[in-house]
């Protein structure tokens, strides 16, 4: 099955940006996923193709139209009817690595990428839409959250990394950060490779690494830390 994804975005040519070259890229020659950027502006009524309009109550810049983001996300949902619809905006919830692993899992995602001030808010409950953030900042549009989202996806699909537990060991997939890698020259400017990383001793390793994974998630990320352990209650 490809993993078919929808971007909906007043800027199709960043599309597929990175995502086209290395393993996204390869992955996407080989058929094991598809993309199609979907221009909003097609979706525009009015003859000037208008996609904006000035908030209700006032304020600064402008706001995406909801009769066009519907008109848009509608003809996504033709296109791909069980695909989800996910808004890229600072408002929503943040995006975890459980649930990249729930859409690559999938049939595919569709994309809806906000420009200007963002979406009227009535698309949201009007479409089903979800509202997701990538963190805490605040970025020119969501073509770039939407291209890390796709990234995450991609590189889960099966096929897409040399070996089926390249994305077993890493950060968030167990609710901790992953533990820290080395590798040649043994020594650098003084710093060695932990020894117990050239003993041998798998069990010794395995331990290691654990603990390491703990001790940067508490220090590193105290909230991580505290869901893992309320977790394990």
């Amino acid at each position: 099955m490809t993993f078919a994804a929808t971007v909906l975005t007043l800027y199709p040519e960043m599309f597929p940006g990175p995502l086209g070259v290395s393993l996204a890229g390869r992955a996407m020659a080989e058929g094991k996923w598809s993309l199609n950027p979907v221009h909003i502006r097609d979706f525009a009524a009015d003859k000037h193709r208008t996609v904006d309009d000035t908030p209700a109550g006032g304020g600064a810049g402008m706001v995406l139209k909801v009769d066009v983001l519907a008109a848009a996300i509608d003809h996504a949902r033709e296109l791909a009817p069980h695909a989800p619809v996910l808004a890229m905006t600072p408002r929503g919830k943040p995006i975890s690595q459980a649930r990249i692993r729930e859409l690559a899992g999938g049939p595919g995602v569709t994309l809806l990428c906000g420009r200007f001030e963002g979406f009227d808010e009535r698309i949201f409950a009007g479409r089903n839409v979800e509202e997701v953030s990538v963190g805490d900042i605040v970025l020119s549009g969501g073509e770039c959250a939407a291209l890390m989202v796709l990234d995450a996806c991609i590189r889960l699909l099966p096929g897409v990394m040399g070996a089926a537990s390249s994305g077993a060991e890493e950060s968030f997939e167990d609710g901790l950060l992953e533990y820290p890698h080395y590798t040649r020259p043994p020594m650098w400017e003084g710093r060695a490779i932990p020894e117990v990383l050239r003993s041998g001793d798998h069990a010794k390793i395995a331990a290691w690494r654990k603990q390491r994974a703990d001790e940067d998630t508490r220090l590193r990320r105290p909230d991580l830390w505290e869901r893992h352990r309320d977790a394990r209650v």
